[in-house]
């Protein structure tokens, strides 16, 4: 029976490998925690600007004053805008339209207590630049959702009989959106009852005068 043995520059080798990965594991590690919090940051930042795009004015901070509901058997997370009486006057959450041309559409949407879109805003999507990403620069078309409810307009693409328009050489993507958008109305109005009655979040301590 041979036994295998390494010479000088094959244990050279492998101390370098063995040494790289260390090196690498390392700086990945110190990479994502100098990374984190300012990618959080700027998230949480990026949500808060979203958020003054689809609710109205409001007394509070409906990023703060957030809370989660079961939906459909998965939690969901809601943002209020409150009048100085602690009542909410429109409600923001966001939904999906898993079905755009290039994958998953995220939308933000704020709607009132009657069930009226007040604003959406898209707040991720992979569509084809010049066609799909209508849904974030075609500023007319994004307003043609304001004061739409389940039962004043068609919810679908104007090509399919519907209210809204297309895009030229895009279809796909706005009628994932406007169906998404649809579906998250049917949600609100089916759990309305619970969602309007949430409480304002407790303020910690601190926040004690």
């Amino acid at each position: 029976m041979h036994k295998f043995k390494f010479d000088r520059e094959q244990i050279q080798m492998v101390v370098a490998l063995v040494t790289v990965a260390v090196v690498a594991v390392l700086f990945l590690g110190l990479t994502d925690m100098v990374t984190r919090e300012p990618i959080a940051a700027a998230q949480k930042e990026a949500l808060n600007r979203a958020l003054m795009q689809v609710l109205p004015e409001h007394s509070n901070d409906p990023l703060a004053d957030g809370f989660d509901m079961e939906v459909n058997g998965s939690p969901e997370r809601f943002f209020p805008a409150r009048d100085k009486s602690g009542h909410i006057t429109c409600l923001a959450w966001e939904t999906a339209a898993p079905d755009g041309y290039s994958g998953t559409i995220r939308i933000l949407m704020g709607v009132f207590p009657n069930g009226a879109v007040n604003a959406i805003r898209i707040t991720d999507h992979r569509e084809t630049p010049g066609l799909g990403d209508g849904i974030t620069k075609n500023q007319p078309w994004i307003d043609s959702f304001i004061g739409k409810r389940l039962d004043n307009a068609h919810w679908a693409v104007k090509k399919d009989g519907g209210s809204f328009d297309q895009f030229t050489g895009a279809t796909i993507t706005p009628r994932a959106v406007v169906k998404a958008v649809k579906n998250g109305l049917e949600m609100f109005m089916a759990n309305k009852d619970k969602l309007l009655a949430m409480p304002t979040a407790k303020k910690s301590e601190g926040d004690k005068p």
